[in-house]
């Protein structure tokens, strides 16, 4: 096996290492130089676009016609996007593997690697204007107008495109952005090159950095945002610290033309390729150079570059310092060492224990570190070596942690499966931990690499719901077979897997015209939430009611109702709930808040005459003028005026149309108001106000009970203490409702004297004693002890004495009256 340093190169104290990933990538007849490359971070797909500014050979119509070519590292075609929308003027992935497409109008779309789309405008005059060119990064882009203009956009899920501070005007030679995750502001900033300076806009302003060193053919900033890489028409290179305070190094390339691109190789050397020569440029103006047979495209990384061809797929990057401490010739660590030992062991030599005895002190250090350093090799045959020699080392140990060694093998082992030149996911080791198992399972799935996600899913112990319904949405969209054998197909193959959602699955068949496929899959999925929406959205409206009904949540069924009342004409609406007697209750429930008049409606179309009349008898009671609510009571009336059983209330209503009438009268003649009160309180009022004719004429129209209207006469006349008309009542010989009320009240309101003179008329209808204690409430202790004297009751007498003070006049009478009980 060759030695894994023969393709490292020296830059300054650094070294650097070409990887080849795959070959014969591109068929040789593609002529990649006239093609715009543009790849997608973490080892991700590659866009590939016919650069319009380039001739290129003809080759019949067919050939001519545009489009951009969607490519896996290893060269394997993924998607073709068929293009006529205009001139691309932007070409960019985003982290998650969207292709983002710019127009020259403003117009972008957000590929998917199954060719669907979102499409927005970037709108603040670049359909005027036009764009020049764009920049991308993660989650958004910055696009160039003509006119100097520059617009954001920070998130492709939901687009606000946003102008930034204006530049000034002038010829832009070269520009790149800042990524808002690296800027103190949090916005994203653009460095322009104009002049012989380079200007840096964000959202608030424009500022210029006051360079002299320009015009600058290419601007790059460092994956950390923190340098920026520049080259001018002179064909000198600086690296200057991104806040332009300190020059970093300087380099020459002594080449008059201009490089095709420039990038950032991790954050430490900056990487130049002209049509076929790549310069690799760290510190101190160390340098290293590759040659190619073809033009070499450049696709920057978080930990190094890709370099493309047609023949090859390059991953160039700094050797890790865990792989550098192991393999770097003349090295003695103790990880370089335990290597050498399995070596040795496999060839059955002594010197295996030497070794180990030598490092012995520093065995655990050496076994993490080939751990390590197995992780970031590519080369399957280096990477069990390292772990062999780590497997080694471990056995060697009493005790030793195996969890970072187990983890690495599963690592490896997935690493080399996406990396395999049928899946062509080139992925290296950091960018496997930054990116995460579940981004590049869902990665896999865009490819359509279903088994080999579902068995890294496993591997790993991760959810395998996310692609069984991926596959079934595809399945659903471009399956030959018929309807039902697709259902089937899809039902067998997801039968007691878990989280699967079959709503999603029944869209992408409504989607694709599969109407009758969605309906069917629909009923497989459990959740009534996830059914109804879709059925509504396919207009599958009774059945997506019956689904809302059975599932027993009366929110989800409201809202299926609220959607087919908007929808469907009244009469269709009500045709639908009649049959269903929890849609009705819940419409009548809904409608008893805030919608009297699909109440009335219903109870119409129920034949309900009593409740339709209730929602009337309720909109009088609320309504504030009394020819309003008169109209109502007559029209409540009239509902159950063709029923001999409704007799009774329709009485009632008519008395309520009279009483209403009435007050109507009442408000206009006296200075009261009386509309809303009761029979009863109105008889009240007008008895307080000194008009009892009128309340005469009150309880004869509503034929109120004597006993009624004595109540209510004598609350009246207590209320406005009318003392006088109370006394002349009291001559009445008898009363209705008994004298104690008379005395109850009078009393209640402060006139003990009067209240007085209705105890001797209450007498025969009172209990043995009442008449002592009603006098003593009065004040009248005398009285008391007379009529303690009739019933020859001592001891009420000694208590009034005892009351009244010993020795006071009113005491002594008290005993002189008693003084009959005693002969």
């Amino acid at each position: 096996m060759a030695n894994p340093t023969a393709d490292w190169e020296r830059v300054g104290d650094k070294f650097y290492r070409k990887t080849q990933l795959y070959t014969a990538v591109f068929d040789q007849d593609l002529e990649l130089e006239n093609y715009i490359v543009t790849g997608c971070s973490y080892g991700g797909a590659v866009a590939l676009y016919r650069d319009e500014s380039q001739l290129h050979t003809f080759r019949g119509s067919q050939a001519s016609k545009s489009g951009i070519d969607i490519y896996s590292c290893a060269g394997k075609l993924i998607r073709r996007l068929n293009w006529d929308k205009g001139s691309i003027k932007g070409l960019g992935w985003s982290d998650d593997e969207q292709l983002l497409v710019v127009t020259a109008d403003g117009t972008v779309r957000c590929y998917d690697l199954q060719g669907d789309f979102s499409q927005f405008s970037l709108g603040n005059g670049s359909e005027e204007y036009g764009v020049v060119a764009c920049r991308f990064y993660g989650s958004g882009f910055v696009a160039l107008l003509s006119n100097n203009h520059l617009i954001a956009v920070t998130r492709y899920g939901e687009p606000r495109p946003k102008l930034l501070a204006i530049p000034p005007d002038g010829e832009v030679h070269s520009w790149t952005i800042i990524p808002p995750a690296y800027t103190l502001s949090r916005s994203v900033e653009v460095l322009l090159s104009i002049g012989e300076t380079i200007h840096v806009v964000d959202a608030q302003e424009s500022e210029d950095r006051f360079l002299d060193i320009g015009p600058f053919t290419h601007i790059s900033v460092s994956p950390n945002g923190r340098f920026v890489a520049i080259y001018t028409g002179t064909g000198k290179a600086y690296v200057i610290t991104s806040d332009f305070q300190n020059r970093l190094s300087e380099h020459s390339s002594k080449s008059k033309i201009t490089p095709k691109d420039l990038q950032w190789c991790g954050n430490d050397a900056v990487v130049i390729a002209w049509e076929d020569e790549v310069h690799i440029i760290g510190p101190s103006n160390a340098a290293a150079k590759y040659f190619y047979d073809g033009r070499v495209h450049l696709i920057a990384d978080h930990d190094g570059v890709r370099l493309i061809t047609n023949n090859v797929c390059d991953f160039l990057q700094k050797v890790p310092e865990v792989t550098d401490e192991v393999f770097r010739f003349g090295t003695e660590s103790p990880a370089s060492i335990l290597l050498d030992a399995v070596e040795q062991l496999e060839m059955q030599s002594p010197k295996a224990d030497d070794n180990i005895q030598l490092i012995r002190p520093n065995l655990v250090e050496a076994v993490d570190t080939c751990v390590k350093a197995a992780g970031h090799e590519f080369s399957i045959h280096w990477q069990k070596q390292l772990l062999k020699a780590a497997s080694f080392g471990k056995s060697v140990l009493d005790i030793y942690n195996s969890d970072d060694f187990v983890d690495m093998c599963e690592t490896l082992r997935v690493l080399n499966a996406v990396r395999f030149y049928e899946i062509g996911l080139p992925i290296s080791y950091e960018q496997y931990l930054r990116l995460t198992p579940e981004k590049l399972i869902r990665r896999l799935i865009n490819r359509q690499e279903y088994l080999l996600a579902i068995r890294i899913s496993t591997y790993l112990r991760l959810p395998t719901d996310r692609i069984y319904v991926h596959w079934a949405s595809q399945k659903v969209r471009v399956g030959a077979e018929d309807e039902d054998t697709i259902c089937r197909l899809i039902v067998d193959k997801l039968a007691g897997k878990r989280g699967i959602s079959f709503e999603e699955i029944a869209r992408a068949a409504y989607d694709e015209g599969r109407g009758r496929l969605a309906t069917e899959l629909l009923n497989h999925e459990p959740r009534a939430g996830k059914q109804v929406p879709l059925l509504l959205s396919m207009e599958e409206d009774e059945i997506a009611l019956d689904k809302a009904i059975e599932s027993g949540d009366s929110d989800l069924t409201l809202f299926v109702l609220l959607h087919l009342k908007k929808k469907l004409p009244l009469a269709s609406f009500f045709r639908v709930i009649n049959t269903r007697l929890v849609a009705t209750a819940l419409i009548e429930s809904s409608a008893q808040a805030d919608d009297a008049e699909l109440l009335k409606d219903l109870y119409y179309q129920d034949d309900r005459r009593v409740d339709g009349a209730n929602v009337f008898v309720r909109e009088a009671l609320k309504q504030p003028d009394s020819r309003t609510a008169m109209d109502k009571l007559a029209l409540a009336a009239k509902l159950l005026s063709d029923s001999k059983d409704h007799a009774f209330e329709v009485q009632v209503l008519k008395e309520a149309t009279a009483l209403l009438r009435m007050q109507e009268a009442f408000d206009r003649d006296l200075t009261e108001s009386f509309t809303g009160l009761s029979v009863n309180d109105t008889m009240y009022k007008l008895i307080k106000l000194g008009y009892a004719s009128r309340a005469k004429k009150i309880q004869s129209e509503f034929k109120v009970p004597e006993k009624t209207a004595w109540w209510i006469r004598l609350r009246a006349l207590v209320s406005k203490r009318d003392w006088n008309e109370l006394e002349e009542w009291s001559k009445t010989r008898r009363s209705p409702i008994g004298w104690e009320p008379f005395f109850t009240l009078i009393l209640s309101a402060g006139n003990p004297k009067l209240a007085s003179t209705f105890i001797p008329k209450a007498a025969s209808t009172l209990a043995t004693g009442m008449s002592i204690e009603m006098y003593e409430k009065c004040g009248m202790r005398v009285k008391a002890a007379e009529e303690a004297v009739k019933i020859k009751d001592v001891e009420a007498l000694e208590r009034l004495r005892s009351a009244a003070g010993v020795g006071s006049v009113e005491a002594r009478e008290i005993e002189r009256i008693g003084s009959a009980i005693k002969k």
